[in-house]
Parts: structure tokens; sequence; C-alpha cells
């Protein structure tokens, strides 16, 4: 039981990195259409301001493991939430939309380490009968995060008239990142270092340290034996992942997290306050429900949690693409009956709305 414990403070402590995650990359919806009418952004501008981030992100995502392997696992998530940190306080000093577009780059940084080094540590400290229940708590703090910022940007929108949140208050949240920010780094301390990485270093006897922390004796002695094995086996290039046995492992892998993005749930989840605007809801209305989208990640991310090791990782996969397909057909009617509403015609775009979350939601359920 104590090891239980302390694995899974371990892994609530990295979460975190998931939650900034999740609340970095969704305080752009609640922001954005402030921001737009502050700068007087084209539609183009517009899209940039809103993905900006997203450069970051990809350049964290590829530097992300090389420092991992250098620094550990530990030091580069301390590292993610000091980029969290900087940039929520560099966006809430009153500079130019320049200096906004830098600190962006700065959290996308972040985003983008986050985004990798979460999950491995989870999986390195992880016992293997629960080691996909504990990955799937990143995907928990994500979504955790997502819905906290929507409740922040709804509050924050709501302090003052519309005018004083044009000017001002679209910064306070981006800075409310802070919050969480201190809190992980602070957190990050009284957490061991990954056992996998210490092995890889040839610290085996700090190894077996902290895996008697996170399991029982003699399973921290047979799981320290395999990591031994498995390290001394990982020599290999770039080129090896292409080569006949491993060629279709990873175009699969690939291709799932490449279409499990393409199906736009990034333009959902970056301007629903402005959708929900577009048909017709005030600024605060719209704030308010977009904290649907938020409740209902939530809830599909507990149900994968309870289920992966139950129904297995390939079926899971299944079900979530099966969503998607659903997903993204009902979503063509979303956008026909949105474009009637445009022309003046009576539609059913609230409704078709709602359904879509809902399929959206096996998709979230099968993915996370």
């Amino acid at each position: 039981m104590k090891q239980s414990n302390y694995v899974y403070r371990c892994t609530f402590v990295a979460a975190i990195g998931g939650l900034l995650f999740g609340y970095d990359t969704a305080v752009i919806a609640g922001a954005i259409g402030f921001i737009r009418q502050k700068y007087e952004l084209s539609p183009g501008m517009m899209g940039w301001i809103a993905s900006c981030a997203l450069i970051g992100c990809a350049f964290g995502a590829m530097v992300g493991g090389f420092f991992a392997d250098r620094l550990g696992r530990k030091k580069v998530l301390l590292i993610s939430g000091v980029l969290f940190a900087v940039s929520s306080l560099g966006i809430m000093i009153p500079l130019n939309l320049d200096y906004f577009v830098f600190f962006r780059l700065i959290g996308g940084l972040g985003i983008g380490i986050a985004s990798m080094i979460v999950p491995m540590y989870i999986s390195e400290i992880a016992p293997p009968d629960i080691r996909g229940r504990l990955i799937a708590i990143n995907q928990l703090g994500i979504v955790t995060g997502i819905l906290a910022i929507f409740f922040v940007n709804a509050y924050i929108a709501d302090l003052y008239d519309e005018l004083w949140t044009v000017e001002v208050g679209w910064r306070y949240m981006f800075g409310s990142g802070i919050v969480p920010s201190f809190i992980f780094i602070v957190l990050l301390f009284s957490v061991t270092e990954s056992p996998r990485w210490l092995a890889q270093k040839q610290d085996f006897k700090q190894a077996l340290v902290v895996l008697n922390k996170l399991n029982t004796p003699s399973e921290a002695e047979i799981e320290l034996e395999a990591i031994k094995i498995s390290v001394q086996g990982e020599e290999g290039a770039y080129t090896d992942l292409i080569k006949p046995g491993l060629q279709m492992a990873t175009f699969i892998g690939v291709s799932l997290a490449f279409f499990s993005q393409i199906t736009g749930i990034n333009a959902i989840m970056y301007y629903a306050p402005e959708i929900f605007k577009a048909t017709g809801d005030g600024v605060k209305s719209a704030l308010l429900q977009t904290i649907m989208i938020g409740v209902i990640n939530i809830i599909s991310t507990v149900v994968a949690i309870l289920y992966v090791d139950k129904l297995g990782r390939k079926l899971m996969l299944m079900i979530g693409s099966g969503g998607m397909a659903v997903s993204c057909l009902n979503r063509c009617f979303l956008f026909y009956e949105y474009d009637k509403r445009l022309l003046g015609c009576d539609g059913n775009f609230r409704i078709y709305l709602i359904f879509w979350h809902i399929t959206r939601a096996i998709d979230i359920c099968g993915n996370s």
C-alpha cells in the first residue's frame, strides 16, 4: 500500500504538467475574441495569434526527449514548469502584440516538452499491471486543465464590463497560469527521478532505491533486472524505424496521432466561444457554454481510465476511431446548419452542436 501511494503521488504531480499543457493550450479560446477587438486583427492574423504557440510546441516536442536523456526526466519537467510561468508572467505585462507572440512561443516550448516528458515519466515509474491507467491520468490532467481555464476565463470576463476585458482582462486569463505553474514546480521537488533514467546512467544502486519506493522489494529486484536488459538493448538509429519489422508499427502510430488532431478538435477548442457567439449568444453566455466541452472531456477521460486496462489499448482505439468517424460525419451536418443560420434560415445548430459533443466524447474515450 505504501508503494502504491507513492506511485500515485508521483503520477499526480507529473500529471500537473499535463494540466498545464491543457491550461496553456485552451486559454486562447476565451481570450482570442478580446485580442481581436483590441488589436483589430484580420482573420489571418487572428489565426496566427491563436496558433503561434504551436510552433514552440513542435520545437519543444522535438528537443524534449534529447534533454530528458541527458538531464533526467525530473529536471526537464522543472524546465517546462518554468517556461509556463515565464510565458504567463510575460503576457500579463502590457506590451505590444510582438511580445505576446514571443511569450506564447515560450509557453509553446513548455507545452511541447510536457507533452513528451510527462507520459514518459509516468510510464517509467508505473508498475506494469496499472501502467495504462496511470498514463491515462496524464490525459485527465490535460482535460482538467482545459476545464479549469474555461472556468477562469468565464470568471475573469464576468468581473467587469466588456471594455475592461478587451483592454486588460484577457491578459489576466493568461497570467492566471502562474498559479498552477508555481504549484507544479514546488511539488516536483517531492518526487523521485525516473528509475529507468538512473539505470541508463549506470546508477543501479539509486535506481533500486527508487524502485523499492514504487514496488515491493521482490518486485523492485525483478523490475531492475528487466530495465537492465532493456537498457542494454536500446542502441539504435532513427533509420531503424523504417525497417520492415517496425515500418508498419511506426506508420500506424504516427497516423493515429495525426488523424486524431486533423479531425478538427483543436479548431473547436481554440474558437469554441467565438462559435457560440456566432449563434447569437453573448460573450458571457458563450464562455459559460464552452465549459460544456470541458465537462464532456473530463467524463470521457475518466471512462477511459477505468476501462483501458480491462478492455485493452487496441479495442479502446477502435472505439475511439469509430467515435471520430461519427463525429466528423455529424460535423458536416453541424456546419450545414451553421451556414443556414448565416443565410437567415431556421436551423437546429444547437442540437447538432450538442450531438457533436456526445460523439466527440466517444472519440476522446477511445483515444485518451
